[in-house]
């Protein structure tokens, strides 16, 4: 167990390269489980999360080569879902996306429940909807149980535009009999990539990039090599790390048409960035260091809000960040997180800072700013939470100590030494150190 020692208030200076979508990873490797093939995957980023699935995969009788330090070949020609333990599940909500090529190739898969972030009540029911319309059976009693004599395609309307469950269907569909439509279907860039990934394996997926997906299932999938995209998540924290500290950041491997939801929600507080293109590291952008940071009113004089919604909507999981970036932006905004019950109840140690924010409810908190942050003793509680305490600490004056940065390190490579390399004061100790 680690812990983060900052010291805030240092400006940044330099390029970061952006890894590839841990989102889309996860996905991508569960698929794997579809073919017979060896299947290549580029941009993996270096992840506890990517780590925990390539070894669920390696337990199941898959066969992983690593060709680099982000490059993968897996092969799993015979499959042993029974070697899959509770431990291995539990620690990454991901595992839950085994059900769909599992059921696909085997007939049957009974998998302990999924782990994964604490941000409020993530339910099972639209994988049950998803599996049942292709023609399986459910049920969940400390194990999720699938099972069907054959999988055959159907019109599948979601009561949710889930992310796992339209992979899971995505998944299951490639391999049954004649043509699957997903209505409501999640759209997100990571379950384009999926989308696109199964292609490349001799999948036929059309509507990729709508909320109407087409699937004709094919007898088998062959193998392929597929690169993952570049995470937008991180683009859009290193943004708003680069804001608050009035940092001149440059960002490596960017692909832009993921950003403009999220440009439209930085620009309500006067944020924004250049765009470049292909270059000989790829696309890029530029955070320039010296912003407007502050709040632009609804043409009435309003106060404007950024809120959640399904893709292209603004991401839940950036909610954590703008948070942070609203308290060093002159204004008041309504940060209003629809989704997930639990995943603003972090605010409390942005008050302890010095923050001035309301938190109205579970799912709203109003923000005012700007006001000057002074370090705290913190404690991530997720992923994305985690890491907006870690902008937080960064641009507050005196030290902070995060505890619980495995959270944080499960979504972000490498990130306290690749912070360090543009200028931050982060020490990686030892728990009790």
């Amino acid at each position: 167990m680690y812990k983060y020692k900052v010291e805030g208030g240092h400006p940044l200076k330099g390029s970061v390269r952006i890894q590839g979508n841990k989102n889309a990873a996860l996905p991508c490797l569960a698929a794997t489980l579809l073919s017979d093939e060896p299947i290549v995957l580029e941009n993996l980023p270096a992840l506890r999360d990517v780590e925990v699935m390539l070894g669920i995969l390696e337990k199941m009788g898959s066969v992983v080569e690593r060709l680099s330090p982000n490059s993968y070949r897996i092969q799993t020609t015979d499959i042993r879902p029974e070697m899959l333990q509770e431990s291995d599940s539990g620690k990454v909500r991901a595992s839950v996306l085994f059900v769909g090529p599992l059921l696909a190739r085997l007939g049957s898969v009974k998998l302990p429940l999924p782990g994964g972030d604490v941000i409020g009540k993530r339910r099972l029911d639209t994988h049950f909807l998803a599996m049942k319309a292709l023609g399986a059976s459910g049920s969940v009693n400390g194990f999720l149980h699938f099972q069907a004599n054959k999988l055959v395609g159907s019109n599948i309307f979601l009561d949710e535009a889930s992310v796992t469950a339209t992979e899971n269907a995505i998944m299951a569909a490639a391999l049954a009999e004649g043509e699957t439509v997903i209505e409501n279907a999640a759209s997100e860039p990571h379950v384009q990539d999926l989308c696109l990934m199964i292609n490349a394996m001799g999948g036929e997926i059309t509507g990729i990039g709508s909320n109407i997906l087409r699937i004709r299932g094919k007898k088998s999938l062959h193998g392929a090599e597929f690169k993952i995209s570049p995470d937008f998540m991180e683009i859009s924290s290193f943004i708003g790390l680069a804001a608050v500290t009035q940092s001149e950041l440059e960002l490596i491997g960017v692909q832009h048409s993921h950003l403009r939801m999220v440009a439209m929600a930085f620009r309500k507080m006067g944020i924004h960035w250049t765009g470049g293109g292909e270059g000989p590291n790829g696309d890029r952008l530029i955070v320039p260091a010296q912003q407007a940071m502050k709040v632009y009113y609804d043409v009435d004089g309003s106060i404007p809000k950024i809120d959640d919604s399904p893709w292209p909507g603004f991401p839940a999981d950036l909610t954590s960040i703008m948070t942070v970036v609203a308290t060093q932006v002159e204004g008041t905004i309504l940060i209003h997180e629809k989704m997930f019950e639990s995943r603003l109840f972090f605010v409390d140690k942005l008050i302890n800072m010095g923050a001035r924010i309301i938190l109205c409810d579970p799912h709203r908190a109003v923000v005012t700013g700007a006001t000057r942050l002074s370090g705290q003793k913190l404690l991530s509680p997720d992923v994305r939470a985690g890491m907006a305490m870690l902008i937080a600490a960064l641009c507050a004056r005196g030290t902070s100590v995060i505890h619980n940065i495995y959270q944080i390190e499960r979504g972000y490579e490498d990130i306290a030494q690749r912070l360090c390399a543009i200028g931050a004061k982060i020490e990686r100790l030892p728990e009790y150190s």
